[in-house]
């Protein structure tokens, strides 16, 4: 079936310096966004548990979000490529503004029908803001490549990675300071502190919106063509089924007929969409992409670099709670040295690319100090202090800073202009794909060594789950937090666990140095002669 939009003969071929300016500073706000709504809900979930009475349900409040954001990622990018970003970006703001709203109102008005209850309402609802949230991370990045050549990217390459980078590490403090101090009454109106977590994506969104819809030049490609409408399908079936299996795996256990049975269903339908996509004219994610092989190296070693790094900051605040004995208030706010490290080094970095051309070695290098990082966080003991945490936590961040946006530069830069927006959406997609299989992985280790470490204070055959964990840090809060409060064996059994799954994540950035060392060097054109930079043969 052929789309018949025309293209518009308003399209510019050049957007004015204000364009690009107040394009930015809109792009900004809604990655911010969107990023933040991955991690701002984890602090809030006591409370939204206890208020909505769904502890069965306590992990898929987040999965939701991350299942239909990350499926829907290929589909967006795509979309962009024919219809242009700005109509896409736009239509992604309304469903990230509309889930937002029902987010807020879950369970205020009971039971619901087809849906049922309050929890039940906030996964649906959280389902639909992913939807929209997907288009805001995709269709940004790909916005910058529409609107700056290659060489020029690096900087706002950079940007982003920060704001991605602050988004991972404030969205806990922003969650839980809504949830402990924003409840507040309104017109006779009792409005919990929780529910503005997702309320006060309102006003932010309008106000991007707003600035898209008058500032945004119409750039990119609009003319239409073929839909992938059963590539689109196939791939939300099959990433759909491998992220709940991923989901349920710790849980369930890995050889439950439900996990086993996903993973099979995953193989099948993925095995039919690379059919599908090797026939189709105009794919959703064209495997001829995967042939370049600046995008192809560039796009694994995301993938590996981000297992490493989800794998390992999702565990970080029960960690800090639980194994060091850190007040749960102070566990959010330790973080932020890895922010700032991240912040300056994905900066900096940025503009050290756009300035000389070279990347390679900054994606290195980053890696490097990443795996330093991660090994000083193993020598941690439930007797370290926080001055320790802070500056490991730093030199982790400063290592992260160049993965945050040049290995999406790079595979842009590589693949060919009509298609910036699938190959962006594919680096996103397959990074996503990383962090949670990283999760999945490190959170199985992580069980598995605490549920060896503490037979002997559970029931004989009893596992440890996140629910487990998270509920020996709501008991430590409510005794007054610190280590008095944490048990002697909870605490040395977490720590030991935590430097199990360090090592770990030290294995998996050893691959992504290897598969560093294969990205070619490509010219990233810029204001510079088009000939001042050789690639690499």
């Amino acid at each position: 079936m052929e789309a018949s939009q025309p293209a518009s003969p308003s399209i510019q071929t050049e957007a004015t310096p204000e364009q690009k300016r107040m394009t930015l500073i809109a792009l900004m706000i809604v990655f911010l966004l969107s990023a933040l709504d991955q991690t701002i809900v984890s602090t809030a979930m006591p409370t939204i548990v206890s208020e909505l009475q769904g502890l069965d349900l306590y992990a898929w409040v987040t999965t939701s979000y991350l299942l239909t954001s990350t499926v829907m990622v290929p589909i967006w990018g795509k979309l962009g490529d024919l219809y242009g970003r700005k109509p896409i970006l736009i239509i992604g703001i309304v469903i990230f503004v509309i889930g937002s709203w029902l987010c807020g109102i879950a369970g205020e008005f009971g039971d619901m029908p087809v849906i049922g209850g309050g929890m039940m309402q906030l996964i649906v609802f959280r389902g639909i803001q992913g939807i929209g949230g997907g288009a805001l991370f995709t269709t940004a990045f790909a916005t910058i490549a529409d609107l700056f050549p290659p060489r020029e990217r690096g900087k706002y390459a950079g940007l982003f990675g920060a704001v991605f980078g602050l988004a991972s590490v404030l969205g806990p403090i922003i969650g839980g300071y809504f949830t402990d101090h924003g409840s507040v009454d309104i017109l006779g109106l009792h409005v919990a502190g929780w529910r503005w977590v997702f309320y006060i994506n309102l006003p932010t969104s309008v106000l991007a919106m707003a600035l898209i819809g008058l500032k945004m030049p119409n750039l990119g490609h609009t003319g239409g063509g073929r839909i992938d409408y059963w590539g689109a399908i196939f791939v939300v079936l099959a990433i759909g089924s491998l992220m709940l299996a991923l989901s349920w795996g710790p849980e369930k256990g890995w050889t439950s007929p439900s996990v086993l049975g996903l993973f099979i269903l995953a193989l099948a339908t993925g095995a039919v969409f690379l059919i599908i996509e090797s026939r189709e004219k105009e794919p959703l994610l064209p495997l001829t992409l995967f042939g370049i092989r600046a995008f192809s190296t560039a796009t694994l070693s995301s993938f590996v670099i981000s297992m490493a790094f989800m794998g390992t900051i999702v565990y970080l605040p029960l960690y800090l709670q639980l194994g060091l004995g850190v007040h749960a208030t102070n566990s959010g706010l330790l973080l932020l040295p890895l922010m700032a490290g991240l912040l300056i080094s994905s900066m900096a970095c940025g503009r050290y690319v756009t300035q000389t051309g070279r990347y390679k070695p900054v994606m290195f290098g980053g890696a490097v100090i990443q795996m330093i990082g991660i090994l000083l966080m193993a020598q941690l003991t439930k007797d370290s202090s926080q001055m320790d945490v802070i500056w490991r936590l730093f030199t982790v961040g400063v290592g992260l800073g160049p993965s945050q946006s040049l290995f999406n530069m790079v595979s842009q830069s590589a693949a060919p202009p009509h298609q910036i927006g699938v190959a962006t959406s594919t680096g996103m997609f397959l990074r996503q794909m990383g962090g949670m299989i990283g999760v999945s992985i490190f959170g199985a280790m992580l069980t598995s060594r605490l549920t060896e470490s503490l037979a002997g204070m559970m029931p004989a055959g009893a596992k440890i789950d996140m629910g487990q964990m998270e509920r020996f840090a709501l008991a430590a809060k409510a005794s007054g937090g610190g280590a008095a409060s944490i048990p002697a064996p909870v605490a040395t059994a977490f720590s030991d666990a935590m430097s199990y799954i360090f090592t770990g994540s030290v294995v998996i950035i050893l691959i992504a140095l290897v598969s560093i060392a294969f990205i070619p060097h490509i010219t990233l054109r810029g204001r510079e002669p088009v000939g001042a930079l050789k690639p690499a043969e």
